[in-house]
């Protein structure tokens, strides 16, 4: 039995997200499907982040156990053949048989992405924020989040898991002409966290709520103005390390 390791890019917006559901079309269940039609097995396909729907990736990891004899360059091939457009196989690999997408995975990398000038031409790989921004506030708040909190509050209802506890390496803005670009790498990540910073960054740096309302959600867990997620389009899995 072979353990195979896939590096995935999909584009999300047509998808419900990276997991199964039965209310339309994931970026799991494409790539099921695609091996099953190469190698005959139902496998059970892991993935390194269950990424929400219209949630874009560039670093997506799974894998799985097979018998097939195909080589990982031919299996490749053979996938994306089949895959739709809106998923590329970059990479396959044999790997060790203790290797799991999700729990082998040490740190996770995502951006995301926000404009200040509205498009049509890319809308669906970036957020349009129309208000005035102060960056010095967004570049605050990136520091406030390095380090091990607890992010509950900013995670979606219904995140069913242990601790909120989440150790963050590297949290930062920066500016690129019209666009503002978050990039951050932690241990783990809970779902929807990441739209939930970015949504809360962005209200203080528009004057909806002050920092220290942002400070009190990090330490203390306190609500005082409704969190906003930031939408999915602007959001992408980068790299994921081992």
């Amino acid at each position: 039995m072979r353990n195979i390791k896939l590096l995935i890019e999909y584009d999300g917006t047509n998808f419900v997200g990276w997991q199964i559901q039965p209310n339309g079309r994931s970026v799991q269940g494409e790539i099921k499907k695609a091996i099953k039609q190469i190698t005959g097995e139902d496998v059970n396909l892991i993935g390194a982040s269950r990424t929400d729907a219209g949630v874009h990736a560039r670093g997506q990891v799974a894998n799985f156990k097979s018998q097939t004899k195909i080589t990982v360059e031919n299996l490749k091939k053979a996938l994306n053949s089949i895959l739709p457009d809106d998923i590329v196989i970059h990479s396959v690999e044999d790997v060790p048989d203790d290797f799991h997408a999700r729990y082998s995975a040490i740190q996770k990398t995502y951006r995301y992405f926000i404009t200040q000038n509205k498009i049509a031409i890319g809308r669906n790989y970036i957020w349009f924020v129309k208000y005035e921004i102060d960056f010095q506030k967004l570049e605050e708040c990136a520091r406030l989040i390095t380090g091990k909190h607890d992010f509950e509050i900013f995670s979606k209802k219904g995140t069913n898991v242990k601790n909120y506890i989440c150790d963050v390496k590297f949290a930062e803005w920066k500016k690129e002409n019209d666009k503002l670009i978050f990039t951050i790498t932690a241990n783990r990540f809970l779902y929807g966290m990441v739209r939930g910073l970015v949504g809360a960054m962005i209200d203080v740096a528009r004057g909806r709520f002050e920092i220290d309302v942002f400070k009190k959600m990090l330490i203390e867990k306190s609500n005082q103005a409704e969190l906003m997620h930031a939408p999915a389009n602007g959001l992408f899995l980068e790299e994921v390390r081992y």
